[in-house]
């Protein structure tokens, strides 16, 4: 059995879209919803979903004893969906290659440090761009510069506001995030 945590920091729609992908699947369990943020929607996504779930402060975080979190007892891969803290040193040492993210822009653009969410989309249709998209890759000690995994995209057009952006990244997060985090456990078999 292969064993997933996910961090979140918001709403959790990923985190849920994941959870229902395998749901059925009896060789990947969702080990539970990790988050930042006390009033993260994500928190009510699991209590609805009858995951479990947990709170931690940037203190707790950056102490290498973080480690010992039941929630990461026997994990395989670390999932990140919507979750904006930098990951510190020691828990990317701990997890070679077993961290991934998901960023709602073609890195190598539009990444780094305050961009994320409506930033993204925003600066997206602010400099006119033609197409958009998703990209998955493994975390590193910097924002957005992981090896990158894999990549989606989606036209941006004209008539495009930072809105329609986003409703277009979340169907591509949707139909690829779940796909992507399967095919990594099963490699690694």
């Amino acid at each position: 059995m292969k064993r997933i945590v996910i961090f979140a920091s918001g709403s959790g729609s990923n985190a849920e879209n994941i959870h229902h992908y395998f749901s059925e699947n009896d060789a990947i369990e969702i080990s539970g919803f990790i988050t930042n943020n006390k009033k993260a929607k994500v928190l009510e996504r699991a209590k609805r979903l009858e995951i479990e779930s947990a709170v931690f402060n940037r203190a707790d975080f950056l102490e290498e004893a973080f480690l010992k979190h039941p929630l990461l007892k026997n994990i395989d891969l670390i999932v990140l969906a919507g979750f904006l803290w930098k990951v510190p040193d020691y828990l990317i040492a701990a997890y070679p290659n077993k961290i991934i993210n998901i960023h709602p822009a073609l890195l190598p653009k539009y990444g780094g440090k305050g961009m994320y969410g409506m930033n993204v989309h925003n600066a997206v249709v602010e400099n006119k761009e033609s197409e958009t998209g998703i990209t998955i890759h493994f975390v590193n000690k910097n924002y957005d510069e992981g090896a990158i995994i894999f990549q989606a995209t989606t036209p941006v057009l004209k008539t495009d506001t930072p809105d329609d952006v986003v409703a277009k990244i979340h169907e591509l997060e949707f139909e690829h995030f779940p796909k992507i985090i399967e095919k990594i456990l099963l490699e690694n078999e």
